[in-house]
């Protein structure tokens, strides 16, 4: 027990260092094999590890799905679907911000990324809503918020990691997200008619436009939407698999940016460099976390948490809330990736031992990083916010999101009480 003990505090201490997590968790972990086990057969693991995986097929998965969201951003694709959303929501109270809200769960179905997706909308439509006379609390936190749908809703770069560590199918992982993603813009659109309530804001209600004018709104993301049933659909019939999908999806999304005229020499240059630099960064990042995933094992940790956990007769409901705390607790130091790679080796082979299930599990790891990406002190969403709007303070940040954390903690409750709300869809594939 002492040797899993001692690995976990160097690196959480090499992490507070500064020492990037990818090199963190490689050194622990190769330091850590040849502990237990010798020098030549650390060797041996570590080269397996970075060349088994690095020539696997079914990470291919993970550069085309970046690939599809460069090409997404350099399309403008979240302007038509912020337009789309307003010209439905705009004359509800606080449809602004409603229509903030789903113009984020779109967009970040074809773009993958939280801290992306909050940070495009916050420039798209931050300004409408002060020049409407919503509060900078309000319109932040709904931004805030809604950026976080963007590692749920699939395609979603953090569910192939987590698929990837766990060997677990991403087609069904990308399935299980749909609907919590869906309950979570529900109860998001909830928490902004809550919002308005306690702080008893008055907002300028807008005219409703014209039945033509929602319908030629709405044309700006046809493309987009068929993009996105592309993919699913292909998937949840079995068409093609998750890679498959992935470059179709990549295709799908150049060919979007070719038509709306947006993408030159200089652009795609632009989006292949950065593609294969985020590409190059997970890659590193993954592969450490599967070799301290191999160090854990080796040292026995799985078991002994087990025994723990069964010698303290504590119920899988609440060894999760206990995981959901530590998450919240990570959420102050750590972005998402980092979050999911260092802990589901860790979590993984424990809650398997107590019969949960493997793809719910992967649902229920991704709310929990939602929430932390906008708990104070340091929800990493929240400072991607800030550094967009500088004027705004920080604290009128965190105060415009505790409706929406109520909401998600709610979602998490409900994902643990009803778990086919993640299951139904991957049953039925």
């Amino acid at each position: 027990m002492l040797d899993w003990i001692v690995g976990i505090v160097v690196l959480l201490a090499l992490i507070a260092a500064g020492v990037p997590i990818a090199f963190a968790m490689t050194a622990v972990a190769f330091a850590g094999i040849v502990a237990l086990i010798g020098l030549y057969p650390a060797y041996a693991i570590l080269g397996q590890v970075f060349y088994d995986n690095g020539m696997s097929y079914t990470l291919s998965v993970m550069p085309l799905f970046v690939l599809m969201g460069n090409f997404v951003l350099k399309a403008g694709l979240a302007d038509d679907m912020y337009a789309a959303a307003n010209a439905w929501l705009r004359h509800y109270r606080g449809g602004l911000a409603m229509a903030t809200i789903v113009a984020c769960g779109g967009f970040s179905s074809v773009c993958g990324s939280s801290l992306a997706t909050a940070a495009t909308m916050a420039r798209v439509s931050m300004p409408s809503m002060r020049r409407f006379g919503y509060s900078d609390r309000l319109a932040t936190g709904s931004i805030a918020a809604g950026g976080t749908l963007g590692i749920l809703i699939p395609p979603s770069i953090v569910l192939v990691l987590y698929g990837v560590i766990t060997q677990e199918s991403i087609g069904k992982l990308f399935l299980a997200g749909m609907l919590p993603g869906l309950v979570g813009v529900l109860g998001y659109l909830i928490a902004v008619r809550i919002s308005l309530l306690i702080e008893k804001e008055h907002t300028e209600r807008l005219e409703p436009l014209p039945m033509m004018e929602r319908v030629r709104a709405t044309k700006g993301v046809i493309g987009i939407l068929a993009l996105f049933a592309c993919v699913m659909g292909g998937i949840y019939i079995g068409v093609f698999t998750a890679t498959e999908a992935a470059g179709v999806g990549a295709t799908g999304a150049f060919l979007l940016a070719l038509l709306r005229r947006s993408l030159t020499l200089r652009t795609l240059y632009e989006v292949l460099i950065e593609t294969g630099r985020m590409t190059a960064m997970l890659f590193f990042v993954l592969f450490g976390a599967l070799l301290f995933s191999n160090f854990v094992n080796l040292a026995g940790m799985p078991g002994d948490l087990r025994n723990m956990i069964m010698a303290l007769g504590a119920h899988p409901t609440m060894v999760l809330l206990v995981i959901l705390v530590i998450y919240l607790a990570l959420g102050a130091v750590l972005e998402s990736i980092s979050m999911m790679l260092l802990t589901v080796p860790v979590f993984f082979p424990v809650v398997i031992g107590l019969g949960v299930d493997p793809i719910w599990f992967g649902i229920f790891v991704v709310v929990a990083i939602e929430i932390s990406l906008i708990t104070p002190p340091v929800g990493l969403n929240v400072f991607v916010l800030k550094s967009i709007v500088p004027d705004v303070p920080t604290g009128v940040i965190f105060r415009g999101v505790m409706p929406f954390i109520a909401v998600d903690i709610v979602r998490i409750l409900m994902l643990i009480a009803v778990p086919s709300l993640a299951l139904l869809l991957p049953s039925t594939m």
